[in-house]
């Protein structure tokens, strides 16, 4: 499927810029001189561009990537002269607002890891959910370098993606990781040639759009709750198939499947909107 931009074009100095493809939103962090470091601007564009784009429901996919030959190079040195621990503290949290609106927001999110993802731009793409790699991307955790502790979620993200002790060999070592190794480990979908992974991204972006939107947010839930206790889960696993069940997606599946057909998520949801 061809994806559509958007009639208007963002404005090309902004520090995130959202683009349109159909029902597929692209983040570009957009910073190239700093290697699209977390800088405050680019950290202000986030913390208003994920919590809109998770409530926008013409958006059914978001996709995050950098500009030029970096995706992120984690966070900004210059920006962090106030290393107090409440001014730390309040820093984090305020960016803990979007990350956890990327971790456990109803929408899948695509990295497109278009070059260096080190420190927080490591975070960065272990928060989504699918990880596209192009083929001269690498990863670095970075924070040993610094003395510093990961952060953005990336000690609960990667341990979760590729096992404890793999975990650890990478984040206490800072080794680096290039794009065929984050594959064999399974933290990331595939590599992709950087020329094309725009591309793939979208189109991935685009198929999982097509898909049943409140199956796949309940998906999401469930995996992020399948390391509460067990009667905490399946508590929560009721209650989503219960959702599930109600949806019209699951009865426009129901539908297509008694019907020897493929199913059209995208129409049942649009008529439910209409309604």
């Amino acid at each position: 499927m061809t994806a559509t931009p958007s009639v208007s074009a963002p404005a090309t100095d902004d520090a995130v810029i959202i683009e349109r493809h159909a029902d597929v939103a692209l983040l570009r962090l957009n910073r190239p001189r700093s290697r699209n470091a977390l800088s405050a601007e680019i950290k202000a564009g986030l913390e208003q561009a994920i919590p809109a784009l998770m409530a926008d429901r013409a958006v059914r996919c978001v996709v995050i990537t950098g500009t030029d030959e970096a995706f992120c190079a984690g966070g900004d040195i210059t920006n962090m002269s106030e290393r107090d621990a409440p001014a730390v503290r309040a820093r984090m949290l305020r960016s803990h607002a979007w990350v956890k609106c990327i971790l456990t927001g109803e929408k899948p999110v695509v990295a497109a890891v278009n070059g260096a993802a080190a420190g927080a731009g490591f975070s960065l793409a272990l928060l989504c959910d699918l990880v596209l790699v192009a083929d001269s991307a690498f990863f670095r955790p970075a924070f040993p370098g610094l003395g510093a502790a990961p952060d953005l979620g990336l000690a609960l993200t990667l341990p979760r993606a590729i096992g404890t002790s793999r975990a650890k060999d990478i984040l206490l070592t800072n080794r680096r990781i290039d794009a065929a190794e984050a594959v064999t480990l399974g933290f990331a979908r595939a590599v992709v040639p950087a020329a094309e992974l725009r591309a793939a991204a979208l189109a991935l972006a685009s198929e999982l759009a097509a898909g049943p939107a409140t199956s796949l947010g309940l998906t999401k839930t469930l995996v992020n709750s399948a390391y509460e206790p067990i009667e905490a889960f399946f508590a929560t696993e009721a209650t989503a198939q219960a959702v599930a069940f109600g949806s019209v997606e699951f009865g426009e599946g129901v539908s297509a499947f008694l019907g020897k057909r493929k199913p059209d998520f995208r129409s049942a949801a649009a008529e439910k909107t209409q309604i």
